[in-house]
């Protein structure tokens, strides 16, 4: 919803807060052990991302709408992956962002859904 100064930073805000919350609830799923990231991701991209865009009165996101995006996702993301095993360096680490994007087979919010 945009306010008096046509800014929608709260509406977004809000929905984020919501998807943190719904994601959350799904906390106990995403830390067991037996279930596989797979799924743990296929749980993820239709609740949380449901949660963001669903109620979404805005046509087209700003930039700072987008890097909000970005960096909900890559924390969500962050919390399913875990960390990494660095057999190079022998310490666990984790993942950087291409490699994290490269790993779910999923580019970044900004690059989808800028017009060609």
């Amino acid at each position: 919803m945009l306010n008096e100064d046509n800014n929608n930073e709260i509406d977004l805000q809000e929905r984020i807060k919501n998807a943190n919350e719904t994601h959350f609830v799904l906390q106990i799923i995403f830390l067991n052990k037996i279930m596989s990231k797979k799924l743990k991701l296929r749980l993820k991209n239709t609740t949380t991302d449901r949660t963001v865009t669903c109620a979404a009165e805005i046509g087209t996101p700003t930039e700072r709408d987008r890097e909000q995006l970005n960096i909900f996702e890559r924390k969500v993301y962050r919390r399913i992956l875990g960390p990494v095993y660095d057999n190079e360096k022998e310490n666990w680490r984790l993942l950087t962002n291409t490699a994290m994007y490269a790993n779910v087979k999923k580019t970044y919010y900004i690059r989808d859904n800028k017009v060609k």
